[in-house]
């Protein structure tokens, strides 16, 4: 447990230095959109597309989409909860459905998936990417809903949240990487040896920059302007607590291997999604809410994920 929580330790070193480097004017706040746009362009899908293809066989995979179960009941759940807890605890009508969203929806990929793999290795993979698959549906489609709700003029956000706009972010350049790692290794098609080579740099990429994008991030958010207050102490509990609760109970009830079942409740106790605070402003919701929401999740997941382990 000790050599995982180091590997993660390593992980948060880089968030770090992100962040040193942003105070010391290295990166700007421009530098996040570049990260980001070269994590989900380029290397994230060659990883996905390498990643399919290298380590796994046509039988094995088709045995692996039964266990798609787990995460789809346990986020319908947490959503279910999330509204209770709204109720219950009443929450702020200006961020409700960011609250519901956040309270449901994981990190997978620029935390879950560098921390899946510090903690699991590559075997670990595509049960991250089954996740990622729910996690992302649900985020585009009922959570973007929600977060649009938000905005006082109700019909305006409506009109803003687009079908099309909905499918082109469900199927992002991973995902897509993804289906075409899946076409080559169901046919048994060869990857070229050159198109391996080349891909891994790229794939090799996701990590650092990852972490760089979310320290950039925390920088210019600015740890002075976060307020922990109630709501926000509601949406830690449904990351760390609810979401990977409802995953280990249902994984009582459906049988799955014992890895995907670890990896799921890995994935479903990730901090909050790097693009909630872009969303909230984009749909003139509360983007300090948002923000802080992210920021403090982030802050609070070193020490929690000691305990996940221990649990694991």
């Amino acid at each position: 447990m000790l050599t995982s929580y180091l590997n993660i330790f390593i992980l948060f070193l880089l968030i770090f230095l992100g962040y040193f480097l942003s105070y010391r004017q290295w990166f700007t706040n421009d530098t996040v959109d570049v990260f980001s746009k070269l994590v989900l362009n380029l290397s994230l899908p060659f990883s996905m597309f390498l990643n399919i293809t290298a380590n796994f066989s046509k039988k094995e995979f088709l045995a692996l989409f039964s266990g798609m179960i787990i995460p789809l009941l346990s986020m319908l759940l947490t959503l279910g909860i999330s509204f209770l807890c709204i109720r219950l605890f009443k929450v702020r009508d200006s961020h409700k459905g960011t609250f519901s969203t956040i309270f449901t929806c994981s990190n997978t990929i620029f935390i879950g998936l560098p921390i899946n793999l510090a903690i699991f290795g590559e075997k670990a993979i595509p049960f991250v990417l089954l996740y990622y698959i729910v996690n992302t549906t649900i985020f585009w489609t009922i959570g973007v809903f929600l977060i649009a709700r938000d905005n006082p003029l109700t019909k305006e956000a409506r009109i803003s949240f687009h079908p099309l706009v909905m499918l082109k972010k469900i199927f992002s350049p991973a995902l897509i990487g993804f289906i075409i790692g899946l076409i080559f290794m169901l046919l048994s098609w060869r990857v070229p040896n050159f198109i391996v080579k080349f891909g891994s740099y790229l794939a090799d990429l996701s990590t650092p920059l990852s972490m760089f994008a979310i320290g950039i991030m925390v920088y210019f958010i600015g740890i002075k302007n976060l307020k922990l207050e109630k709501d926000i102490v509601l949406v830690l509990l449904g990351r760390y607590l609810v979401s990977p609760l409802i995953v280990w109970l249902l994984g009582r009830f459906i049988e799955v291997p014992s890895l995907m079942l670890k990896v799921f409740m890995v994935q479903a106790a990730m901090p909050v999604q790097n693009s909630i605070p872009i969303l909230a402003r984009n749909y003139q919701g509360d983007e300090k809410f948002a923000s802080a929401s992210l920021c403090y999740s982030i802050f609070f997941y070193l020490p929690f994920i000691w305990l996940l382990l221990s649990f694991l």
